[in-house]
């Protein structure tokens, strides 16, 4: 089986397409496969499997989490979701730039967002299920946020009216968060 990867406006950010063996039947596909990850230069080696539902214009976002630095490798596994990732990385030449695409369950599409990117979806189905695999394990006590509809990032979310939890509603901006001294985590070029 073949993983094919391809750029975005984001240069750290990719899509992953795997190769879709399907027939009446069904299909088949290779969602990870190390060795192909190592030699496209994606991650090898991941810690954690999330899974997550939500129902029609639910809104999760803008999440990061610096210790340790948690890069996400997200999938739609059932209906459609509109997925962005923000770089946050100081110094970045795209610092506070998007990138956002709608992926849906039979696309079998994945993007690939390093730490130092914010991420977060909303669903555009009358429900989604969402997958991400991570490089790190969570940790509450360095995570953190900020604002799905800061003007400063101008994201063009697809959802009119989002539904969104009570933390999110009261997340930071995005210029707060770059004068938090826990912002300094993510620095463009550091490894």
């Amino acid at each position: 089986m073949q993983i094919r990867i391809e750029p975005t406006p984001l240069p750290d950010v990719i899509i992953v397409q795997p190769e879709v063996f399907q027939d009446p039947r069904g299909f088949f596909t290779e969602v990870f496969r190390q060795d192909q990850f190592q030699a496209l230069g994606l991650p090898a080696f991941f810690s954690q499997l999330n899974h997550s539902r939500s129902a029609r214009n639910v809104l999760r976002g803008l999440h990061f989490q610096w210790e340790p630095p948690m890069g996400k490798l997200m999938r739609v596994t059932q209906g459609a979701a509109f997925l962005v990732a923000v770089d946050i990385r100081k110094g970045s030449p795209t610092l506070g730039k998007s990138f956002g695409r709608e992926l849906n369950a039979e696309s079998k599409t994945q993007i690939w967002a390093p730490a130092g990117f914010a991420r977060g979806f909303c669903v555009l189905s009358e429900f989604a299920e969402i997958e991400y695999l991570t490089s790190g394990v969570y940790n509450s006590g360095a995570e953190s946020g900020f604002a799905w509809n800061d003007p400063e990032l101008a994201i063009a979310w697809p959802v009119k009216e989002p539904i969104i939890s009570s933390k999110d509603a009261k997340a930071q901006s995005f210029a707060q968060w770059l004068d938090r001294p826990e912002s300094d985590f993510f620095r463009y070029g550091k490894k």
